[in-house]
């Protein structure tokens, strides 16, 4: 419930004051961020057919009663004076802003929807970066913990890649290829789908061992997708460790 009612609000709030709601594993996040991502689009779209409506409306009779009244000359035409209005609209900040806040929930939405970065409103972000400053703390780069940056860009377009790569290939079991080098294990997962969060250098429980991950390629089909790990000696369970627990018994082959 809280997802719905109050989750399309808190999810426009930086990521650091999210962190610091009591109630914030009550609330689904990706579903929060769609929504809210969702409203800034439709409220971005309805606040300009407003906007549209009064400024043209307005300039446009502006200009009909100064040429009315001979101050614009005696050839300018109707086509003319709505050409003006129209140009006058195009370069209003205001409709920079409906405009940026349009892309802004544009951005958010695929965040959410494709790479579940769930971001929150830049000028809010903007703010508790001033905070910090003034408190005397530093934090991460502006665009880089907003999320904003070009490397989140380059996620989004390779996250996306990934999805359309996906939707055509075909599900298949995991392949587990076991090698040794020397004294060490490693073993390398193949699969026909992205596993979400599998970024190195995570730790990796499978069976009763763990393992590091070591690195993430790609490869052809059907198992695009490609993990080697290299077993450790000892680990402990914690909040971070990956537990991997395919639905289907793996295939597993030695190198």
């Amino acid at each position: 419930m809280l997802t719905f009612l109050l989750g399309p609000f808190l999810a426009l709030l930086p990521k650091r004051w999210r962190r610091s709601l009591s109630f914030r594993e009550s609330i689904e996040w990706r579903i929060a961020s769609m929504l809210s991502a969702f409203e800034e689009m439709l409220l971005a779209i309805v606040a300009f057919f407003y906007w549209y409506s009064f400024s043209m409306n307005s300039w446009v009779s502006r200009g009909l009663d100064a040429a009315l009244a001979g101050k614009m000359g005696p050839n300018v035409t109707g086509e003319e004076i709505g050409f003006t209005a129209w140009v006058m609209l195009v370069a209003h900040p205001v409709t920079w802003l409906l405009a940026f806040i349009f892309v802004e929930g544009s951005v958010r939405l695929v965040g959410a929807a494709f790479t579940e970065n769930n971001l929150g409103i830049l000028p809010l972000f903007l703010l508790d970066k001033v905070l910090l400053k003034i408190a005397g703390r530093s934090g991460p780069g502006i665009a880089q913990a907003a999320g904003y940056a070009e490397g989140n860009v380059s996620s989004y377009v390779g996250t996306l890649r990934d999805k359309v790569r996906s939707s055509h290939a075909p599900i298949v079991p995991d392949e587990l290829r076991v090698s040794r080098e020397q004294a060490e294990e490693f073993f390398e997962i193949r699969s026909c789908r992205r596993k979400q969060d599998w970024d190195p250098p995570r730790t990796v429980r499978y069976l009763d061992a763990f393992y590091r991950l070591e690195a993430c390629t790609q490869g052809p089909e059907p198992r695009p997708f490609r993990y080697r790990l290299r077993r450790l000696s000892a680990g402990v369970m914690g909040r971070t460790v990956l537990v991997y627990s395919p639905e289907e018994t793996p295939i597993v082959s030695e190198k």
